[in-house]
């Protein structure tokens, strides 16, 4: 049986982060489900566990019996959707993502296996050539243009739609985001080119999909050599598929520089060819995505438990801030 104490409690640049924690009832019932779930798969919790509380999840490591870890998480009712959506991916791309234990779509829970070592972690610790990266978003790409058929069943998840049409009114949702004074003039100057964007993107063709929104070395596994592992879809919307590529060619090019990023955009763009649209058209809508996936970024780091305030209220907001400003920046293509 687990205790109510955990070996350690991990809250980051947060400290002052309110989760549902905090909380000894919600704490009595989320434990108590985590161990009915792991009983009804024939698995036996240790004992030794953590937790690491952010101001969009509570997290929870769990050793079993066997040495295996499993891990709990709960999100706020903004990015409820994630534990069903992870199911139904399990369903739909089997191989490329977690299979959950179980999920409580209604209260936000689920409960998953160790995917293996991190994408990040491996990159700590070897030299990894770019060659690797082209491989996940060959891999990554080609999962979105599976789901393209899928995309009205993952909205009835709950996970919001934003069609390239519905980007300005993001920008204009997020007005009242903290910035200095020069930024929300550069922001503002910018709006009226938007539509123009999001007509040409969505003129293309290419449906939409899943988009990750925060696909970053930390968000994957790389169980082996050629093998990854996509999880964390709280952040996803339902979104133009090219939306996605920005975040890990931006890690990507931090680690390589940008010479990187043709290779990697073609690799990602391989599952997309054909249908009558020309190379050129694709890099062009590649780069046309790259800048405006920055407002459903910006947009996510609202979808916070509604306790959040404070030093940690304002830190979230912060980094959605950073993301929103990357609207300004051409893209490096």
């Amino acid at each position: 049986m687990l205790s109510d104490t955990p070996t350690a409690v991990d809250r980051g640049r947060y400290q002052d982060t309110v989760t549902p924690w905090e909380a000894p009832a919600w704490r009595t019932e989320a434990i108590g489900w985590i161990e009915a779930r792991l009983a009804a798969r024939g698995l036996r919790p240790t004992g030794r566990w953590r937790v690491r509380l952010r101001p969009w999840s509570v997290l929870l490591r769990l050793c079993v019996e066997g040495g295996d870890s499993v891990w709990f998480k709960a999100n706020p009712p903004a990015s409820a959707f994630e534990g069903a959506l992870t199911a139904a991916l399990a369903r739909w791309v089997p191989g490329h993502v977690l299979e959950p234990l179980a999920v409580d779509p209604g209260r936000g829970w689920s409960l998953l296996p160790d995917g293996g070592p991190l994408f990040r972690d491996v990159l700590a610790r070897e030299t990894v050539a770019p060659g690797a990266w082209e491989e996940l978003l060959r891999q990554y790409a080609a999962v979105q243009h599976a789901l393209t058929p899928r995309a009205s069943e993952i909205e009835r998840l709950g996970v919001p739609a934003v069609p390239a049409d519905a980007l300005p009114g993001v920008l204009d949702r997020l007005d009242e985001t903290p910035l200095p004074s020069r930024d929300r003039a550069a922001l503002r100057e910018l709006r009226p080119r938007l539509p123009d964007w999001c007509a040409e993107l969505a003129d293309l063709g290419v449906p939409d999909s899943l988009d990750h929104a925060d696909l970053h070395d930390g968000q994957l596994f790389h169980p082996a050599p050629g093998r990854f592992t996509f999880f964390d879809w709280g952040d996803a919307v339902v979104a133009h598929p090219f939306s996605s590529f920005a975040v890990p060619a931006r890690r990507a090019a931090e680690r390589y520089g940008t010479r990187v990023l043709p290779r990697l955009r073609d690799a990602y763009l391989e599952p997309w060819t054909g249908a009558g649209r020309t190379p050129a058209q694709l890099r062009r809508a590649v780069g046309l995505a790259w800048r405006l996936s920055a407002l459903n970024r910006a947009a996510a780091y609202g979808r916070l438990f509604p306790t959040v305030s404070g030093d940690a209220g304002a830190a979230t907001a912060a980094a959605g801030a950073r993301c929103l400003l990357e609207l300004l920046d051409e893209p490096p293509l």
